[in-house]
């Protein structure tokens, strides 16, 4: 049997753990934070109540990645949702 350790649950490390698990080896992933997900993951970080993305970089990214769109992951709830305003900042 082939295994792999992944470390870290950011973009990346699930998109390697994938990949893996598809070719058939066991993967195990290590993350040190308490939530999976990395730069995916959202937070309240300035103001009580306004979600931030820790690293947004990833959302546009996603939208028209070949690697996420071969999953159909539409079939499993994902909905993208697109803001009115395309850019703001939360500080005066």
């Amino acid at each position: 049997m082939t295994t792999a350790t992944v470390v870290g649950s950011g973009p990346n490390g699930l998109a390697a753990a994938v990949t893996l698990a598809k070719a058939g080896v066991t993967v195990t992933v290590l993350e040190a934070a308490d939530e999976i997900g990395g730069g995916t993951r959202s937070f309240e970080a300035i103001v009580p109540g306004l979600l931030h993305d820790h690293c947004s970089a990833i959302h546009p990214m996603a939208v028209g990645s070949p690697f996420l769109n071969e999953f159909g992951l539409d079939r499993h709830g994902l909905r993208w949702h697109w803001p009115d305003i395309d850019c703001v900042h939360p500080l005066d």
